[in-house]
């Protein structure tokens, strides 16, 4: 065998293939357009006024610079209410995401490293629930919450965050694959007792499910809405979500513009969600560092 011999190549399939790389580029172009056009749209826009809002291009700023102006009246509104909404949400998320997550790893360690009767009925009812949407469960949890005396609470809004389905199942099918049960056998035998060996082993082990897990119930509470409008009736428990609707219901006076305050307060709630989502990078970083690692 000649090993001075060209490698051999494999031909080119005609056209398709001499206009395959630049028709991927353009589709992805196109994608990253459509994704962040809204948001470049929304910072636009919150730089101008009522009048330039329907009257100059979406896409560009207007002649002016209205942006310090529509965030004094959004934080001047109501003596500051809107820091009370952003209060309310950062509450909301923050403590019901920490909750769920760690009820999730719990429950999802359990139902994979626990023999016990009924589990594969109960791992049923948790999937047969990714069916029901989360609109249909607004009035039950309204009329059970009424009967307890806790609606318009805090609690009508957190309580309900604190379960969720489909990250049960979410760290249940991580934990079947990341934690084996050789590790759990062997701290068994050396005499660990099962919380012990849950928090010093199985944790340390689950930094990317509960990253996961946090960032999607934050997400999904920051942007609630349903819930907390038939929950809540005083303004001071409102959501951000909430108080930016309630903006569009205000009549335009000559003391605020709720339109360009609205816009404002979308701004601004977009910084938490970049936080977290910034924070919680590395966790998912590792983990995928991990698993070549194990790969």
């Amino acid at each position: 065998m000649n090993r001075n011999a060209a490698p051999i190549r494999p031909k080119a399939n005609g056209p398709l293939s001499r206009w395959s790389r630049p028709g991927v580029l353009i589709a992805l172009a196109l994608m990253a357009f459509y994704a962040v056009a809204p948001l470049w749209w929304l910072v636009v826009s919150v730089t101008k006024s009522r009048i330039e809002l329907y009257n100059t291009s979406g896409m560009w700023f207007g002649a002016e610079n209205h942006l310090l102006e529509n965030f004094h009246q959004l934080f001047a509104y109501e003596h500051g209410l809107f820091f009370r909404w952003l209060g309310n949400s950062v509450l909301y998320a923050g403590v019901g995401s920490v909750v769920c997550m760690v009820i999730s790893i719990m429950a999802g360690y359990s139902l994979s490293k626990f023999e016990f009767r009924g589990r594969g009925f109960q791992m049923g009812l948790i999937m047969f629930s990714f069916l029901i949407p989360t609109a249909l469960l607004t009035l039950p949890l309204y009329l059970l919450f009424s009967g307890l005396h806790l609606t318009d609470t805090v609690w009508s809004v957190l309580i309900p965050s604190f379960v969720n389905a489909f990250d049960v199942y979410l760290a249940k099918e991580y934990i079947d694959g990341a934690v084996p049960d050789e590790l759990l056998e062997a701290a068994r035998i050396d005499g660990a007792g099962e919380i012990r060996i849950f928090r010093q082993i199985v944790l340390p082990l689950l930094p990317t499910p509960a990253a996961t897990i946090f960032i999607l119930t934050f997400v999904g509470q920051w942007n609630n809405f349903y819930l907390p409008i038939t929950m809540l009736r005083g303004s001071d428990k409102w959501t951000l979500s909430l108080g930016l609707f309630s903006f569009m219901q205000t009549k335009q006076n000559t003391l605020f513009d709720p339109t360009t305050i609205a816009l404002a307060g979308a701004v601004v709630s977009i910084i938490p969600l970049a936080v977290v989502m910034i924070a919680m990078q590395r966790y998912w970083r590792s983990g995928v560092a991990l698993g070549s690692v194990k790969g």
